[in-house]
């Protein structure tokens, strides 16, 4: 891809043909910078191009020949702003055809293959018979669509990836939570082994009685004595009077 540069005669003519009372202060600029193109000397030429445009900042011929100029110092950014300033006007003229084909080639430098598309297509507009703005048509063309599918697959490949992060996420919260359920048992198993060692280690206490029971529990202890005893004593006199008895007989 190339651009095509006008003539300096052509160029005067475009500006010319959109108003036939405009006057062209930068006829001599634009001239000068034409000469400093063709040698090559793109920075001299942007100096002569941007002296015309002090003169009269509306000038096609300085604003196309300067973005023409930008495009061949490979600053494509600039040559776009260049460019759009007389997109309203250069259109109009029978230059449409280059104006169209230079910016749709300064946007596929950009790689800005949606406006390259859009740009050579009305360049075969404006001249049908263009080869070669047909073939930088169908070239873009397929360059957007490689474009756009990359972009679709970065996208799918991009969601399957934020699935895989939140699958293993999902994993790792579940063993974590795996984790902090088997110390919470393992804690509590530990301390109900602690609970039942420290029961089996404590000495068994006898259950503390008041001064009054125990008086009571002796006196129980004493009236079942005496109750045993005076019981004893009856079987020992019973025994007694039958062997007398005996006896007497």
């Amino acid at each position: 891809m190339a651009i095509r540069i006008l003539a300096a005669s052509v160029l005067v003519m475009m500006a010319a043909n959109l108003s036939a009372s405009a006057q062209i202060p930068d006829k001599k600029d634009v001239r000068r910078g034409n000469r400093d193109f063709r040698k090559e000397n793109y920075k001299e030429a942007e100096i002569d191009y941007r002296k015309g445009l002090v003169k009269d900042s509306t000038s096609v011929a300085a604003n196309f020949d300067l973005a023409n100029t930008l495009y061949r110092m490979e600053d494509h950014e600039q040559a776009s702003k260049y460019y759009d300033a007389v997109k309203d006007t250069a259109p109009a003229g029978e230059n449409a055809a280059a104006y169209w084909f230079n910016v749709g080639d300064n946007a596929s430098k950009k790689k800005d293959w949606s406006s390259a598309v859009d740009a050579f297509k009305q360049s075969m507009i404006a001249d049908p018979s263009d080869v070669e703005a047909k073939e930088n048509y169908l070239y873009a063309k397929q360059m957007l669509e490689d474009q756009e599918n990359q972009q679709n697959q970065n996208q799918d490949q991009n969601q399957d990836q934020n699935q895989d992060q939140n699958q293993n996420q999902d994993q790792d919260q579940n063993q974590d939570q795996n984790q902090d359920q088997n110390q919470d048992q393992n804690q509590n198993q530990d301390q109900n082994q602690d609970q039942n060692q420290d029961q089996q280690q404590q000495p068994r206490q006898d259950p503390q009685i008041s001064p009054q029971q125990a008086q009571q529990m002796l006196q129980a202890i004493q009236e079942k004595e005496k109750e045993t005893k005076d019981k004893v004593d009856k079987e020992k006199a019973a025994a007694f009077k039958s062997r007398e008895k005996d006896k007497n007989w």
